[in-house]
């Protein structure tokens, strides 16, 4: 049975849930990007070659896809707050980790525990679907999406300061002192939530999945190193394509999917996350470009010859811009929709870049580009969560915000390898090294505007559902893509009215708990059970007494609603027989 709710005055309050969810999201997203400034110094640092120290970097991007829908499903299954406190705290080992050695080993396995913690934005956004009241829900989402766009902003700046004042090693205390004060702030303030998926964890999906995002990422993110046409970056490929069929065809077939591939290739949630590929590509490219042309020496006659920490504060307005556009995007959302705000920040991101092929003869003109580019983004990545949580139901959130996630990572991976395809195909020398061109700059600015039109042109597919208040679990699935319905129903109290904070939990034949869902505003609900099997519908309510019926397989509604009687207060009958006595005995007789 679900657990009951926390009286009202026990919940914490709508901003502070915000603040902490989307702090611990920005610390995540910052140790992605923390030791960006430390990657020529990496081979001195750690006594290695330059190619093994790359892996300082790559170890970060392969934790973290892997780990994000993993987390996401165990979060929907045992409970999201739980698994991201668990995240965190491995964000703090690895920090100390990394802290306390110079030797690759280490490095490499702390650094790979930070990348376990991105999975922290999707279970964030999880938890405040089911925390936050709808009037603030659009917000919270936008800034909680926006932290792994804010953190890749904020990051270089940020690790280039400490850089300057203080030993390498203090990028990873301060990361370390920031997961922990997360972690406690997440454990004091942040409610569980209630809702669970039931079902066994999927291990040999986790396994397969794992299999094929290691060795597309691989491919994608080492092909330059490796040579694109070289034995191992094709293996690798040739790898993730064998182990990814084998996962879908696998996960088609088992009780408790780790993805849920079904609801996943519907139109109302597949679009969404292949819109988050070019997305990423877009959001990131400009992170790889705008550097090199900072940092870039005059003799070049394009380069602006800034040094590491001036450059990195040229390009801090992306991350504040996209924080401070986070309530925009929440408001254009509400007022037109999230596909509307999808496609505006896409627009803004195109004509951005696009200006950005003239304007790179001066810091601040870089610097406003780069801030228009955050505006964008931050339209974008607040409105692809909010589109997937109206088409999915409230027991599969952590998981399919994982997977978007995932999608926006392989986005930022392919950026990194395309700018540096394109960077290094036409590069000048100047002053004993090779720096790129000019052209080969602006080619890959005008790549990522090209990303951002493509993924306008995917958005007007993308089908318009109601508000979450009025859908949540209402989508009407497609039979062609599902071979299980939705168990559906309605609640009522014994008065007839809708059952408002009722909760329906479905148990299967062997008495293991399928889902849990809240029940609509109009009494209403929409479960899942996982497969086409017999399940028990329990409705529950704090002060009322539960009641079942039970659901043949194949059957989709339920042909009544279940009714919840309430439980009669005892004192209450007792007050009420003890009033007229003692009325009576203050009454003098009439006898």
């Amino acid at each position: 049975m679900p657990q009951p709710e926390a009286p009202e005055a026990a919940r914490p309050r709508p901003a502070v849930v915000v603040t902490v969810l989307s702090s611990v999201g920005l610390v995540a997203s910052l140790c992605m990007t923390l030791v960006v400034p430390l990657v020529p110094q990496l081979p001195q640092l750690l006594a290695t070659s330059t190619a093994t120290a790359s892996w300082v970097i790559t170890a970060t991007l392969l934790a973290g896809a892997v780990a994000t829908p993993i987390a996401g499903r165990l979060g929907d299954m045992v409970g999201k707050r739980r698994v991201l406190l668990g995240t965190l705290g491995l964000l703090v080992v690895g920090s100390v980790l990394c802290a306390v050695s110079s030797d690759l080993v280490p490095v490499l396995v702390g650094r790979a525990l930070q990348g376990v913690a991105v999975s922290a934005v999707p279970l964030g956004i999880s938890l405040m679907r089911d925390t936050l009241p709808p009037a603030r829900l659009g917000s919270g989402i936008a800034l909680m999406s926006a932290t792994l766009g804010i953190g890749g902003g904020l990051g270089l700046p940020l690790a280039a300061v400490i850089v300057e004042v203080a030993d390498w090693h203090a990028l990873f205390w301060v990361a370390g002192a920031l997961g922990l004060a997360g972690l406690v702030l997440v454990a004091v303030v942040i409610p569980e939530s209630t809702t669970r998926s039931g079902g066994r964890f999927d291990t040999g999906g986790a396994v397969g999945l794992s299999i094929g995002l290691i060795g597309l990422l691989l491919a994608v993110s080492k092909g330059g190193e490796w040579g694109w046409a070289g034995a191992a970056t094709l293996t690798s490929a040739g790898v993730a394509v064998v182990a990814l069929l084998a996962w879908g065809f696998y996960e088609l077939r088992v009780r408790d999917p780790l993805v849920d591939l079904r609801l996943n290739v519907r139109r109302a949630v597949l679009l969404p996350n292949l819109i988050s590929i070019p997305v990423g590509v877009a959001m990131f490219t400009g992170m790889v470009v705008f550097p090199q042309l900072l940092s870039a020496p005059l003799a070049s006659g394009h380069g602006l010859g800034l040094s590491l920490l001036v450059a990195g504060l040229t390009l801090a307005p992306n991350g504040v811009v996209m924080m401070l556009m986070s309530p925009v995007t929440a408001r254009v959302s509400a007022a037109w929709g999230p596909r509307a705000s999808l496609r505006i920040g896409l627009v803004v991101i195109a004509v951005a870049y696009a200006a950005g092929t003239v304007l790179l003869s001066s810091a601040w003109q870089v610097s406003l580009v780069i801030s228009v580019i955050g505006a964008g983004v931050a339209l974008a990545y607040g409105a692809l969560p909010a589109l997937i949580m109206r088409a999915v139901p409230t027991t599969r959130t952590a998981a399919a915000n994982g997977l978007n996630t995932l999608m926006r990572s392989i986005g930022t991976s392919t950026a990194s390898a395309v700018a540096a395809v394109v960077l290094s195909a036409s590069t000048v020398p100047v002053e004993g090294t090779l720096v790129p061109s000019l052209g080969a700059l602006r080619t890959t600015l005008l790549i990522a505007a090209g990303c951002a039109l493509l993924a306008l042109v995917v958005s007007l597919a993308v089908p318009n559902l109601p508000e979450p208040s009025e859908h949540v679990e209402k989508v009407e699935p497609e039979p062609e893509v599902l071979s299980h319905p939705l168990v559906r129903g309605r609640v009522l109290d014994d008065h007839g009215v809708p059952a408002t904070g009722a909760r329906v939990t479905l148990v299967g034949h062997d008495g293991r708990q399928l889902a849990v869902t809240p029940v609509d505003p109009d009494g209403a609900f929409a479960a899942d059970p996982g497969a086409d099997r017999p399940v028990l519908v329990i409705a529950g309510l704090t002060g009322a007494q539960p009641t079942a019926v039970h659901v043949a397989p194949g059957q989709d509604t339920l042909d009544r609603p279940l009714v919840l009687a309430r439980i009669p207060d005892p004192l209450a009958d007792i007050t009420e027989v003890a009033r007229p006595a003692a009325d009576t005995a203050g009454c003098p007789s009439r006898s």
